[in-house]
């Protein structure tokens, strides 16, 4: 009986089907993480776009740009024209609402 699962096991890991459902499985991950990258690359490029043309930045919204979406954005690989923007939106000064 042991060998008839032994015999299994080894079948169902060596067989193609079980490689290309793990392939495709870690395949979906990363392409959740390319649309994560794509939304993150978007929002900081719109939103400090925004900022730039407005000529300041108020301390929330700095801290929301640049805490909740440009570091996690950084921290999974991005970087080109969202760092540029974020380097600019950087030296805005800043402005209290209201």
């Amino acid at each position: 009986m042991n060998e008839q699962l032994l015999t299994v096991i080894i079948t169902v890991f060596a067989s193609s089907g079980f490689w290309a459902f793990l392939q495709y499985f870690f395949n979906k991950k990363d392409t959740k993480t390319e649309m994560l990258m794509g939304l993150g690359h978007d929002r900081v490029v719109y939103l400090g776009t925004k900022y730039l043309e407005r000529g300041y930045i108020t301390p929330d919204e700095y801290e929301n740009l640049y805490d909740y979406l440009y570091k996690p954005y950084e921290k999974m690989g991005g970087n080109g024209s969202a760092k540029r923007i974020m380097d600019e939106v950087k030296k805005l000064p800043t402005h209290k609402k209201g």
